[in-house]
Protein backbone atom coordinates (compact mmCIF):
# COMPACT_ATOMS: atom_id res chain seq x y z
CA UNK A 1 0.00 0.00 0.00
CA UNK A 2 2.72 2.25 1.13
CA UNK A 3 4.45 1.65 -2.53
CA UNK A 4 1.06 2.00 -4.47
CA UNK A 5 0.67 5.54 -2.80
CA UNK A 6 4.08 6.45 -3.50
CA UNK A 7 3.42 5.89 -7.09
CA UNK A 8 0.18 8.09 -6.81
CA UNK A 9 2.21 10.87 -5.13
CA UNK A 10 5.04 10.81 -7.61
CA UNK A 11 2.40 10.94 -10.40
CA UNK A 12 0.35 13.35 -9.01
CA UNK A 13 3.19 15.75 -7.68
CA UNK A 14 4.86 15.52 -11.07
CA UNK A 15 1.79 16.92 -13.09
CA UNK A 16 1.20 19.61 -10.61
CA UNK A 17 5.22 20.94 -10.79
CA UNK A 18 4.72 20.17 -14.35
CA UNK A 19 1.57 22.33 -15.02
CA UNK A 20 2.64 24.76 -12.59
CA UNK A 21 5.65 25.65 -14.27
CA UNK A 22 3.96 25.90 -17.51
CA UNK A 23 1.40 27.98 -16.17
CA UNK A 24 3.45 31.01 -14.75
CA UNK A 25 5.22 30.93 -18.42
CA UNK A 26 2.21 31.75 -19.76
CA UNK A 27 2.09 35.07 -18.59
CA UNK A 28 5.22 35.43 -20.50
CA UNK A 29 4.37 36.90 -24.02
CA UNK A 30 6.68 36.03 -27.02
CA UNK A 31 6.81 37.35 -30.34
CA UNK A 32 6.24 35.44 -33.36
CA UNK A 33 6.54 38.37 -35.84
CA UNK A 34 9.89 38.79 -35.84
CA UNK A 35 10.52 39.95 -39.71
CA UNK A 36 10.84 42.51 -42.29
CA UNK A 37 9.40 41.15 -44.63
CA UNK A 38 6.09 42.10 -45.62
CA UNK A 39 6.06 39.54 -48.66
CA UNK A 40 2.30 38.22 -49.32
CA UNK A 41 2.55 34.32 -49.78
CA UNK A 42 -0.06 32.39 -51.33
CA UNK A 43 -2.27 30.62 -48.50
CA UNK A 44 -4.60 27.28 -48.64
CA UNK A 45 -7.46 27.50 -46.36
CA UNK A 46 -8.86 23.67 -46.00
CA UNK A 47 -11.81 22.95 -44.44
CA UNK A 48 -12.79 19.37 -44.30
CA UNK A 49 -16.57 19.00 -43.64
CA UNK A 50 -18.55 15.61 -43.08
CA UNK A 51 -22.27 15.90 -42.68
CA UNK A 52 -21.43 19.55 -41.47
CA UNK A 53 -24.61 20.92 -43.49
CA UNK A 54 -25.81 22.92 -40.47
CA UNK A 55 -22.58 25.17 -40.59
CA UNK A 56 -20.23 24.66 -43.29
CA UNK A 57 -22.42 27.37 -45.90
CA UNK A 58 -21.89 30.23 -43.19
CA UNK A 59 -18.05 29.10 -42.52
CA UNK A 60 -17.28 28.66 -45.89
CA UNK A 61 -18.76 32.34 -46.44
CA UNK A 62 -17.14 34.01 -43.08
CA UNK A 63 -13.69 32.48 -44.13
CA UNK A 64 -13.53 35.35 -47.31
CA UNK A 65 -13.82 37.85 -45.11
CA UNK A 66 -10.50 38.42 -44.35
CA UNK A 67 -8.15 41.76 -44.43
CA UNK A 68 -5.11 39.15 -46.57
CA UNK A 69 -5.75 40.27 -50.12
CA UNK A 70 -8.11 37.57 -52.09
CA UNK A 71 -5.69 36.92 -54.75
CA UNK A 72 -3.52 35.37 -52.32
CA UNK A 73 -5.63 32.81 -50.85
CA UNK A 74 -8.20 30.40 -52.04
CA UNK A 75 -10.91 28.64 -49.79
CA UNK A 76 -11.52 25.11 -50.39
CA UNK A 77 -14.48 22.52 -48.57
CA UNK A 78 -13.66 19.86 -49.05
CA UNK A 79 -17.75 18.21 -49.40
CA UNK A 80 -17.99 14.58 -47.84
CA UNK A 81 -21.26 13.03 -47.40
CA UNK A 82 -22.84 16.61 -47.64
CA UNK A 83 -26.18 17.70 -49.10
CA UNK A 84 -26.62 17.97 -52.67
CA UNK A 85 -28.35 21.59 -51.98
CA UNK A 86 -25.65 22.25 -49.73
CA UNK A 87 -22.85 21.47 -52.36
CA UNK A 88 -24.86 23.42 -54.76
CA UNK A 89 -24.55 26.60 -52.18
CA UNK A 90 -21.16 26.29 -51.97
CA UNK A 91 -20.36 26.03 -55.46
CA UNK A 92 -22.08 29.76 -55.65
CA UNK A 93 -19.53 31.25 -53.43
CA UNK A 94 -15.94 32.08 -54.65
CA UNK A 95 -14.52 29.03 -53.08
CA UNK A 96 -13.10 25.44 -54.22
CA UNK A 97 -15.58 23.06 -53.79
CA UNK A 98 -13.82 19.43 -53.76
CA UNK A 99 -16.64 16.66 -53.66
CA UNK A 100 -15.27 13.71 -52.18
CA UNK A 101 -16.29 10.33 -51.41
CA UNK A 102 -14.68 7.48 -49.22
CA UNK A 103 -15.87 4.38 -47.82
CA UNK A 104 -14.43 5.30 -44.43
CA UNK A 105 -13.68 9.23 -43.69
CA UNK A 106 -10.79 10.17 -42.64
CA UNK A 107 -9.69 13.91 -42.42
CA UNK A 108 -6.47 12.94 -44.00
CA UNK A 109 -8.29 11.43 -46.15
CA UNK A 110 -9.94 14.48 -47.37
CA UNK A 111 -7.26 17.17 -46.66
CA UNK A 112 -5.16 14.84 -49.17
CA UNK A 113 -7.56 14.61 -51.65
CA UNK A 114 -8.09 18.54 -51.78
CA UNK A 115 -4.23 19.19 -52.18
CA UNK A 116 -4.22 16.97 -54.89
CA UNK A 117 -6.76 18.61 -56.48
CA UNK A 118 -5.24 22.38 -55.52
CA UNK A 119 -1.49 21.58 -56.65
CA UNK A 120 1.88 22.74 -55.53
CA UNK A 121 1.34 26.83 -55.96
CA UNK A 122 0.63 27.61 -52.04
CA UNK A 123 3.66 28.49 -49.99
CA UNK A 124 0.78 27.85 -46.36
CA UNK A 125 -1.87 25.83 -45.60
CA UNK A 126 -4.24 26.50 -43.15
CA UNK A 127 -6.70 23.92 -41.48
CA UNK A 128 -9.99 24.80 -40.20
CA UNK A 129 -12.44 22.47 -38.81
CA UNK A 130 -16.36 22.75 -40.25
CA UNK A 131 -17.57 25.13 -37.47
CA UNK A 132 -14.67 27.51 -37.32
CA UNK A 133 -15.26 31.12 -38.06
CA UNK A 134 -11.31 33.50 -38.13
CA UNK A 135 -11.00 36.76 -37.21
CA UNK A 136 -10.83 39.19 -40.05
CA UNK A 137 -6.73 39.29 -39.87
CA UNK A 138 -5.94 35.75 -38.83
CA UNK A 139 -4.42 35.52 -42.46
CA UNK A 140 -2.17 38.35 -42.10
CA UNK A 141 -1.17 37.23 -38.77
CA UNK A 142 -0.63 33.65 -39.93
CA UNK A 143 1.26 35.17 -43.03
CA UNK A 144 3.78 37.06 -40.42
CA UNK A 145 4.88 34.40 -38.74
CA UNK A 146 5.58 32.59 -41.48
CA UNK A 147 7.86 35.21 -42.76
CA UNK A 148 9.18 35.44 -39.66
CA UNK A 149 10.66 31.67 -40.27
CA UNK A 150 7.94 29.50 -38.76
CA UNK A 151 6.78 26.45 -40.76
CA UNK A 152 4.48 24.95 -38.31
CA UNK A 153 1.67 27.29 -36.44
CA UNK A 154 -1.14 27.03 -34.43
CA UNK A 155 -3.76 30.17 -33.72
CA UNK A 156 -5.87 30.40 -30.65
CA UNK A 157 -9.11 29.15 -30.67
CA UNK A 158 -11.39 30.43 -28.15
CA UNK A 159 -15.50 29.75 -27.24
CA UNK A 160 -18.08 30.24 -30.18
CA UNK A 161 -20.59 29.58 -27.85
CA UNK A 162 -20.97 29.46 -23.91
CA UNK A 163 -24.79 28.18 -24.38
CA UNK A 164 -24.90 25.13 -21.92
CA UNK A 165 -22.82 24.41 -18.91
CA UNK A 166 -21.24 21.65 -20.84
CA UNK A 167 -19.85 24.52 -23.27
CA UNK A 168 -18.65 26.89 -20.73
CA UNK A 169 -16.44 23.83 -19.38
CA UNK A 170 -15.36 23.13 -22.72
CA UNK A 171 -14.00 26.87 -23.25
CA UNK A 172 -12.90 26.83 -19.74
CA UNK A 173 -10.80 23.87 -20.96
CA UNK A 174 -9.88 25.27 -24.46
CA UNK A 175 -8.67 28.36 -22.80
CA UNK A 176 -6.34 26.60 -20.18
CA UNK A 177 -5.10 24.56 -22.88
CA UNK A 178 -3.86 27.71 -24.72
CA UNK A 179 -2.15 28.98 -21.79
CA UNK A 180 -0.38 26.14 -20.43
CA UNK A 181 0.32 23.79 -23.83
CA UNK A 182 0.54 26.90 -26.32
CA UNK A 183 2.10 29.78 -24.33
CA UNK A 184 3.02 28.18 -21.84
CA UNK A 185 5.31 25.75 -23.90
CA UNK A 186 6.92 28.23 -25.88
CA UNK A 187 7.43 30.82 -22.77
CA UNK A 188 9.49 28.41 -21.48
CA UNK A 189 11.61 27.96 -25.33
CA UNK A 190 9.54 25.02 -26.25
CA UNK A 191 7.13 24.09 -29.37
CA UNK A 192 3.46 25.05 -29.11
CA UNK A 193 1.18 21.78 -29.18
CA UNK A 194 -1.42 21.96 -31.67
CA UNK A 195 -5.36 21.58 -31.94
CA UNK A 196 -6.17 20.12 -34.70
CA UNK A 197 -7.61 22.92 -36.41
CA UNK A 198 -6.72 27.09 -36.76
CA UNK A 199 -3.34 25.40 -37.81
CA UNK A 200 -1.09 26.68 -40.59
CA UNK A 201 2.13 24.52 -41.92
CA UNK A 202 4.65 25.52 -44.96
CA UNK A 203 2.32 23.58 -48.09
CA UNK A 204 5.22 21.42 -49.53
CA UNK A 205 6.46 19.62 -46.22
CA UNK A 206 2.94 19.43 -44.94
CA UNK A 207 1.75 17.44 -48.07
CA UNK A 208 4.54 15.65 -48.15
CA UNK A 209 4.26 14.56 -44.48
CA UNK A 210 0.33 14.15 -44.70
CA UNK A 211 0.46 11.65 -48.01
CA UNK A 212 1.97 9.08 -45.46
CA UNK A 213 -0.25 9.56 -42.66
CA UNK A 214 -3.08 6.81 -42.26
CA UNK A 215 -4.59 7.90 -38.80
CA UNK A 216 -8.42 7.47 -38.42
CA UNK A 217 -8.38 9.89 -35.42
CA UNK A 218 -5.85 12.67 -34.23
CA UNK A 219 -3.79 13.27 -37.20
CA UNK A 220 -2.78 16.11 -35.55
CA UNK A 221 -0.51 14.39 -33.28
CA UNK A 222 0.83 12.58 -36.66
CA UNK A 223 1.95 15.93 -38.12
CA UNK A 224 2.85 17.69 -34.99
CA UNK A 225 5.58 14.28 -34.48
CA UNK A 226 6.58 14.88 -37.55
CA UNK A 227 7.63 18.23 -38.04
CA UNK A 228 9.40 18.04 -34.36
CA UNK A 229 11.38 15.11 -35.53
CA UNK A 230 12.27 17.40 -38.63
CA UNK A 231 13.63 19.94 -35.45
CA UNK A 232 11.06 22.61 -36.71
CA UNK A 233 9.88 25.21 -33.66
CA UNK A 234 5.58 25.34 -33.84
CA UNK A 235 4.85 28.56 -32.92
CA UNK A 236 1.81 30.08 -31.35
CA UNK A 237 -0.25 32.93 -32.55
CA UNK A 238 -2.17 34.32 -29.76
CA UNK A 239 -3.68 37.07 -31.13
CA UNK A 240 -4.60 34.90 -33.81
CA UNK A 241 -8.34 33.65 -33.34
CA UNK A 242 -10.21 31.38 -34.27
CA UNK A 243 -13.58 30.97 -33.25
CA UNK A 244 -14.80 26.88 -32.42
CA UNK A 245 -18.23 25.50 -31.02
CA UNK A 246 -17.91 24.02 -27.84
CA UNK A 247 -19.52 20.71 -26.87
CA UNK A 248 -22.82 21.47 -25.43
CA UNK A 249 -23.87 18.43 -23.90
CA UNK A 250 -22.97 15.41 -22.07
CA UNK A 251 -23.43 12.81 -24.97
CA UNK A 252 -21.46 15.24 -27.61
CA UNK A 253 -18.68 15.31 -24.71
CA UNK A 254 -18.62 11.58 -24.02
CA UNK A 255 -17.99 10.86 -27.72
CA UNK A 256 -15.21 13.65 -28.64
CA UNK A 257 -13.10 13.00 -25.15
CA UNK A 258 -13.27 9.10 -25.65
CA UNK A 259 -11.97 9.72 -29.48
CA UNK A 260 -9.14 11.77 -27.48
CA UNK A 261 -8.29 9.40 -25.02
CA UNK A 262 -8.34 6.41 -27.19
CA UNK A 263 -5.94 8.35 -29.75
CA UNK A 264 -3.81 9.86 -26.35
CA UNK A 265 -2.75 5.83 -25.52
CA UNK A 266 -2.39 5.04 -28.97
CA UNK A 267 0.26 7.39 -29.71
CA UNK A 268 2.01 6.59 -26.21
CA UNK A 269 2.78 3.38 -27.57
CA UNK A 270 3.34 4.88 -31.06
CA UNK A 271 6.09 7.46 -29.84
CA UNK A 272 7.26 5.85 -26.69
CA UNK A 273 10.93 4.47 -27.69
CA UNK A 274 11.79 6.99 -29.88
CA UNK A 275 10.60 9.51 -27.40
CA UNK A 276 13.25 8.25 -25.29
CA UNK A 277 16.03 7.91 -27.87
CA UNK A 278 15.57 11.75 -29.27
CA UNK A 279 15.78 12.66 -25.66
CA UNK A 280 19.12 11.17 -25.24
CA UNK A 281 19.46 12.92 -28.32
CA UNK A 282 18.99 16.65 -27.51
CA UNK A 283 15.22 16.65 -28.33
CA UNK A 284 13.32 17.71 -25.58
CA UNK A 285 9.96 19.16 -27.98
CA UNK A 286 9.60 15.49 -28.99
CA UNK A 287 9.81 14.00 -25.60
CA UNK A 288 7.73 16.53 -24.10
CA UNK A 289 4.72 16.38 -26.73
CA UNK A 290 5.28 12.43 -26.99
CA UNK A 291 5.46 10.76 -23.49
CA UNK A 292 4.83 13.59 -20.93
CA UNK A 293 1.75 15.14 -22.85
CA UNK A 294 0.19 11.65 -23.27
CA UNK A 295 1.00 10.36 -19.76
CA UNK A 296 -0.86 12.97 -18.88
CA UNK A 297 -4.67 12.39 -17.76
CA UNK A 298 -7.04 14.82 -18.98
CA UNK A 299 -7.17 17.99 -16.55
CA UNK A 300 -10.53 17.69 -15.34
CA UNK A 301 -9.96 13.93 -14.81
CA UNK A 302 -7.02 14.68 -12.26
CA UNK A 303 -8.44 17.41 -10.49
CA UNK A 304 -11.04 14.45 -9.59
CA UNK A 305 -9.02 12.58 -8.52
CA UNK A 306 -6.74 14.11 -7.29
CA UNK A 307 -9.77 15.96 -4.88
CA UNK A 308 -10.98 12.53 -4.12
CA UNK A 309 -7.29 11.28 -2.92
CA UNK A 310 -6.77 14.46 -0.77
CA UNK A 311 -10.31 13.83 0.78
CA UNK A 312 -9.65 10.22 1.76
CA UNK A 313 -6.42 11.71 3.17
CA UNK A 314 -8.18 14.77 4.91
CA UNK A 315 -11.10 12.37 6.15
CA UNK A 316 -9.09 9.10 7.34
CA UNK A 317 -5.85 10.04 8.23
CA UNK A 318 -4.47 6.36 8.57
CA UNK A 319 -5.32 4.96 5.36
CA UNK A 320 -2.38 7.19 3.60
CA UNK A 321 0.54 6.78 5.11
CA UNK A 322 2.40 10.29 3.84
CA UNK A 323 -0.10 12.46 5.80
CA UNK A 324 -2.57 14.60 4.33
CA UNK A 325 -0.53 17.54 4.28
CA UNK A 326 1.78 16.42 1.78
CA UNK A 327 -1.66 15.41 -0.24
CA UNK A 328 -3.37 19.28 0.19
CA UNK A 329 -0.48 21.16 -0.49
CA UNK A 330 -0.49 18.95 -3.98
CA UNK A 331 -3.78 19.40 -4.19
CA UNK A 332 -3.96 23.07 -3.41
CA UNK A 333 -0.93 23.79 -6.04
CA UNK A 334 -2.65 21.61 -9.06
CA UNK A 335 -6.03 24.14 -8.19
CA UNK A 336 -3.91 27.37 -8.40
CA UNK A 337 -2.70 26.27 -11.72
CA UNK A 338 -6.93 26.82 -12.71
CA UNK A 339 -6.96 30.16 -11.21
CA UNK A 340 -3.73 31.36 -13.13
CA UNK A 341 -4.53 29.67 -16.63
CA UNK A 342 -8.36 31.30 -16.71
CA UNK A 343 -8.98 34.44 -18.52
CA UNK A 344 -10.81 37.12 -16.14
CA UNK A 345 -13.38 37.14 -18.30
CA UNK A 346 -14.49 33.67 -17.79
CA UNK A 347 -14.88 34.53 -14.39
CA UNK A 348 -18.68 34.95 -14.22
CA UNK A 349 -21.99 33.37 -13.48
CA UNK A 350 -22.04 30.91 -16.11
CA UNK A 351 -18.88 29.64 -14.52
CA UNK A 352 -19.81 29.22 -10.75
CA UNK A 353 -23.36 27.29 -12.57
CA UNK A 354 -21.04 25.14 -14.79
CA UNK A 355 -18.74 23.63 -11.49
CA UNK A 356 -21.53 21.78 -10.73
CA UNK A 357 -21.44 19.76 -13.59
CA UNK A 358 -18.10 18.82 -12.97
CA UNK A 359 -18.65 15.53 -11.28
CA UNK A 360 -20.63 14.63 -13.95
CA UNK A 361 -17.64 15.09 -16.98
CA UNK A 362 -15.20 13.70 -14.08
CA UNK A 363 -17.54 10.49 -14.12
CA UNK A 364 -17.54 9.92 -17.81
CA UNK A 365 -14.15 10.82 -18.20
CA UNK A 366 -13.36 7.90 -15.60
CA UNK A 367 -15.92 5.71 -17.34
CA UNK A 368 -14.59 6.11 -20.83
CA UNK A 369 -11.06 5.25 -19.77
CA UNK A 370 -12.54 1.37 -19.84
CA UNK A 371 -14.46 1.74 -23.10
CA UNK A 372 -11.94 3.02 -25.11
CA UNK A 373 -11.31 -0.64 -27.97
CA UNK A 374 -10.89 0.23 -31.06
CA UNK A 375 -12.37 4.12 -30.64
CA UNK A 376 -9.17 4.78 -32.75
CA UNK A 377 -10.06 2.42 -35.53
CA UNK A 378 -13.24 4.24 -35.80
CA UNK A 379 -14.37 7.64 -37.45
CA UNK A 380 -16.36 9.35 -34.51
CA UNK A 381 -18.15 12.76 -35.85
CA UNK A 382 -19.17 15.28 -33.43
CA UNK A 383 -21.65 17.21 -35.29
CA UNK A 384 -21.92 20.97 -35.03
CA UNK A 385 -24.78 23.23 -35.11
CA UNK A 386 -24.06 26.87 -33.91
CA UNK A 387 -23.82 29.56 -36.64
CA UNK A 388 -23.22 32.92 -35.01
CA UNK A 389 -20.44 33.92 -32.99
CA UNK A 390 -21.26 35.42 -29.46
CA UNK A 391 -18.20 37.52 -29.10
CA UNK A 392 -19.44 39.25 -26.21
CA UNK A 393 -19.27 35.45 -24.22
CA UNK A 394 -15.89 34.28 -25.41
CA UNK A 395 -12.64 34.80 -23.05
CA UNK A 396 -10.56 36.71 -25.75
CA UNK A 397 -8.49 39.03 -23.99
Amino acid sequence: MVFFEGILLIYFGFITLYTLVLSLAGHRTVDPYKSTSDKKNRIAVLIPAYKEDAVIVHSAASALKQSYPTEFFTVAVIADSLKPETVENLKKLAIETVEVEFDQSTKVKSLNAAMTQLGDEFDIVLILDADNVMESDFLEKVNAAFNAGHHAMQGRRVAKNLNTPFAVLDAISEAINNHVYRKGQVGVGLSSAVIGSGMAFEYASFKKILSDVHAVGGFDRVVEMSYIERGYKIAYLHDAVVYDEKIDNPEKFKNQRKRWLSSQFVYLRTYFTKGVKLLFNGNVDYFNLSIIHTVILPRILTAGLLTVLTFLAILTGKWLHFGFELWLAIWASFMFTFFISIPGSLYNKKMVHAIFYIPQAVLILFLSLFRLKGANKTFIHTPHDSVDVDKSLTEKE
